[in-house]
């Protein structure tokens, strides 16, 4: 009989333990499923190291995004780059899409504007579009409400950037990319002289010059945020020479041709990039003691204008060849003109001579 006894209890045992078993399956089962359930509602997809950035999820979000906003190629770029530097920062605070508030987007924007970032204003203000841009998306998709409506762009300061050359520092510089390469110095000058930026310089072909009414040679543009070459610049004899003999050194060529093109190795005869362009800048900037960062390939254009301000004191004159669609943006060139004249000839230093 006790041996009968404990052979119940045995089974009985194995019963409850199958049915242990069979309940803990049943458990786990059902969590795994409710999981795959959630990451399929939320649009989550599992990497091969297991682990999901916010970014990664919203990735999806993000691509239809970009569908939906008629931009350039480049555009959508930096959008999508910016977007990925947001979400980067949220998930280093431990936040996600659905716990993010505008008091977060206003301690990101504190974030990039913090110095030791080293963003200037305007390129705080592309991330800030960008996020303000996603989150009407996301409004419109009804999957998120607009927190973003209120946040504001970041105040530009009413100057340049980059500092303008003197007339002796912009000969000097011209004087030194002679001794250069002649594409070089072609370029540099045409720069000079007509306020072209760099962008619209790479875009320019060989048939982009043009004669106009009155026997006036000129460069089509494709200006910035343009999609057609709508505007010109006229080439005066100094701006035309350097090209003219630069093209003549190329031998044969025909109108589709980049009016200026590599000439290195890997890339020659391929149109030129902005890179290039401020390289060669850079270079010439140095070597007339022009080194630091206020001084690059865009202090060119900005020589351009305030050099023709300050010799006409003609501000439209000053928006034309600049070909500003807003008058406010030539205006900065007045608030230089001013500082100059401050520094010149000082209420300070008159008063030194008085007492």
């Amino acid at each position: 009989m006790i041996f009968s006894h404990g052979k119940n209890s045995k089974n009985r045992f194995s019963v409850y333990l199958v049915i242990y078993v069979y309940n803990y399956l049943q458990l786990v089962y059902f969590y795994l499923w409710i999981s795959i359930y959630i990451c399929k509602y939320m649009e989550i997809t599992v990497t091969e190291s297991g682990y999901i950035t916010l970014f990664q999820q919203t990735e999806e979000l993000v691509e239809r995004f970009l569908k939906s906003v008629n931009l350039r190629q480049n555009s959508r770029a930096l959008y999508k780059r910016t977007l990925k530097q947001f979400f980067l920062w949220a998930e280093s605070r431990s936040h996600s899409l659905d716990t993010i508030t505008i008091v977060e987007l206003i301690q990101y924007k504190e974030y990039l504007l913090s110095p030791e970032r080293g963003l200037t204003s305007l390129t705080v203000g592309s991330y800030i579009t960008s996020l303000k841009k996603f989150y009407e998306f996301l409004e419109s998709e009804r999957r998120y409400p607009n927190i973003a409506k209120s946040l504001q762009n970041p105040k530009r300061k009413q100057q340049f950037r980059k500092s303008p050359l003197s007339p002796e520092q912009a000969t000097e510089l011209l004087e030194y990319i002679r001794t250069q390469a002649l594409r070089d110095y072609a370029i540099i000058n045409l720069i000079l002289r007509t306020g072209l930026r760099t962008i619209e310089v790479i875009r320019a072909n060989v048939g982009d010059i043009i004669v106009k009414p009155g026997g006036h040679r000129a460069l089509l543009i494709h200006g910035k945020g343009r999609d057609e070459k709508d505007n010109f610049v006229i080439l005066t004899e100094k701006a035309w020479k350097p090209i003219s003999e630069y093209l003549e050194s190329r031998g044969a060529y025909n109108i589709s041709e980049p009016l200026f093109y590599s000439s290195s190795n890997n890339s020659k005869g391929e149109r030129l990039s902005t890179r290039t362009i401020s390289h060669i800048a850079k270079e010439g900037l140095r070597a007339i003691g022009l080194d630091n960062k206020n001084y690059t390939a865009h202090s060119l254009r900005h020589t351009a204008g305030t050099s023709l301000l300050r010799a006409t004191g003609d501000l439209e004159k000053t928006r034309l060849m600049l070909r500003h669609s807003d008058p406010k943006t030539t205006l900065i060139y007045v608030d230089t003109l001013t500082e100059e004249r401050r520094l010149k000839d000082s209420g300070e230093a008159i008063l030194d001579t008085l007492y």
